[in-house]
């Protein structure tokens, strides 16, 4: 007896595209946060009564607002760039969902507190060798001399 295949159908939420979209800006490089142009949406946030920075509609494909706050003194382009690649991406490989229409809105620029800013500094300072290694290398050297 053959098997026969039967189609399905796979629902995916709004939620869970907001989760993905979220995972994938906050991962970018040089996004602080999300941010919301009206007030009010800003005070449903501080309450914790909504979430912010994402805009999602499904009219003839899926169309995403996204209204982000960037470090001071890193290319708005860039992290625009970033922002846009890392949704689309995320959206295929989760979902297989293209997006038709992404706008990215740079809310303002926030300045790190300077101890994230030397936290993300990396410094670069010479190492000594370990007694044992010292000894290690003194011997491969007697050995290498007496032949």
């Amino acid at each position: 007896m053959s098997k026969r295949s039967v189609a399905g159908r796979s629902i995916v939420t709004r939620r869970a595209i907001a989760d993905i979209v979220r995972t994938a800006v906050q991962s970018s490089y040089g996004v602080t946060g999300f941010a919301d142009p009206s007030f009010s949406r800003r005070l449903l946030r501080w309450l914790g009564l909504d979430r912010s920075g994402i805009r999602l509609s499904n009219d003839g494909g899926l169309i995403l607002d996204l209204y982000v706050t960037v470090a001071f003194g890193v290319p708005v382009a860039e992290v625009a760039r970033q922002v846009d690649s890392a949704v689309r991406y995320s959206l295929r490989q989760a979902v297989g969902v293209e997006v038709a229409t992404l706008a990215i809105h740079v809310d303002g620029l926030r300045h790190l507190p300077a101890a994230v800013e030397r936290a993300h500094e990396i410094e670069v300072t010479e190492v000594e060798p370990l007694p044992a290694e010292a000894g290690a290398e003194e011997t491969a050297a007697r050995g290498r001399s007496k032949r």
